[in-house]
């Protein structure tokens, strides 16, 4: 489990192809400290599996699914790319719950400067535009983002100049693709409510949760 607040950037220092997928090699801008073989890392948004861990490097496995649904399949040896290291019990939830399971891509359709923030406008797809809503967290690339507006066809954010600077989000240009997961709890609370409403006598429907303030 992540928080969507990136610690740090890499570079991808090698890739190769593994078993149907790829082997990435990252150098992380900062150390690793207290690295445990086997533990869950952030890449771009996408968890992966670290293996080989060293002080300034580490490789994984990328399955492909993986490369097929996100966009590390376009990754080449120079990119750069968003780390985030799993969330302990103890840290601060900066950010949203973020599984590192991705659920698609979107791509850049505007960027432009607003005050000191930069307001970007993604597409994407109907099937997971339903989950993104006004105000409501999604994560970009692996980053925590608050949603400014949404439509059937995508979205808008506000990124402030910290997150720009600090991430690859400062690296987007118009046409790139970016990973894209949706808040998870939007995906649970659709798939009950559909469980429940095709059970005789529920009371679990739109009426109900619009009754009680959810709508």
């Amino acid at each position: 489990m992540f928080t969507g607040i990136v610690q740090g950037l890499g570079t991808i220092v090698e890739r190769r192809t593994a078993g149907g997928g790829a082997v990435l090699t990252v150098v992380p801008d900062f150390s690793l400290d207290d690295p445990r073989e086997g533990e869950s890392i952030a890449v771009n948004g996408v968890c992966l599996t670290a293996r080989h861990i060293e002080a300034r490097r580490f490789s994984a496995d990328v399955s492909p699914e993986t490369l097929d649904r996100s966009c590390l399949g376009g990754l080449r040896v120079g990119d750069r790319v968003n780390l985030e290291r799993a969330l302990r019990p103890l840290d601060r939830l900066g950010g949203h719950l973020v599984s590192g399971h991705i659920d698609g891509m979107g791509r850049v359709q505007k960027r432009r400067a607003l005050g000191d923030f930069t307001l970007f406008t993604f597409a994407l797809d109907r099937h997971l535009s339903r989950y993104v809503v006004a105000k409501g967290s999604i994560a970009v690339s692996g980053v925590s983002l608050t949603v400014n507006d949404c439509s059937e066809t995508g979205f808008s954010v506000a990124v402030i100049p910290h997150t720009l600077q600090e991430t690859v989000l400062g690296l987007l240009t118009v046409g790139d693709t970016v990973n894209i997961e949706v808040d998870i709890i939007g995906k649970y609370v659709e798939k009950l409510l559909a469980g429940q409403t095709n059970q005789p006598g529920s009371r679990l429907d739109a009426a109900f949760l619009a009754e009680h303030g959810f709508f």
